[in-house]
């Protein structure tokens, strides 16, 4: 049985990254519900997924934060779904180096979503198929971000949600500030 200690820990006692089961997402729901920890680390090139995966962490998050600091935006709503895909690629190969064990979660950009589900549809199918993710993440918890999700979900996309700081959202909510602080604001 799995210690209920941050994933990291596994790494140290001496599990090789080979030896690891992959995660999956409903293995993180069974992770939820058993009280474990779940580790998540960004991880958008090659040499940085590297580490994440032989560090035995459950979640490796492509994230659009690339943008800011990997390609020198000022946010990350100039990020593209073209560099999203790119970077995505080289995480799945730096995890592949090392037993592909992480789950790999690819930030859908601003624009590549908000549009119609159909459009996050498109968009979420190139990240599993040309990106290599194994699961996507969209920004926003109201009932339009829901039916978005609901529409990935039936189509067999993995969908990661993210409330909170929500960067994409910048221009709206006046800069960088924690957004949902409870669950009325929260969704």
């Amino acid at each position: 049985m799995r210690r209920a200690a941050a994933a990291p820990v596994r790494a140290l006692s001496g599990e090789t990254a080979a030896a690891r089961r992959k995660v999956t997402a409903m293995g993180l729901l069974r992770m939820k519900r058993l009280g474990e920890k779940i580790c998540m680390v960004t991880a958008h090139d090659y040499p940085s997924a590297a580490h994440v995966g032989a560090a035995g962490v459950d979640v490796a998050l492509c994230g659009d934060s690339l943008g800011m600091v990997a390609l020198g935006y000022a946010d990350t709503r100039p990020v593209t779904l073209d560099e999203m895909l790119h970077h995505c690629r080289a995480a799945r190969r730096g995890l592949g180096a090392v037993g592909d064990a992480p789950l790999l979660v690819m930030d859908l950009p601003f624009g590549a979503y908000e549009e119609s589900p159909a459009v996050a549809l498109r968009a979420a199918h190139r990240a599993v198929k040309e990106g290599g993710a194994d699961g996507v993440k969209v920004e926003g918890g109201s009932p339009r971000v829901a039916a978005t999700v609901e529409t990935l979900v039936d189509a067999g996309v993995a969908v990661m949600g993210h409330v909170g700081l929500t960067p994409q959202a910048v221009a709206v909510t006046g800069g960088f500030r924690a957004q949902g602080r409870t669950a009325r604001r929260g969704g």
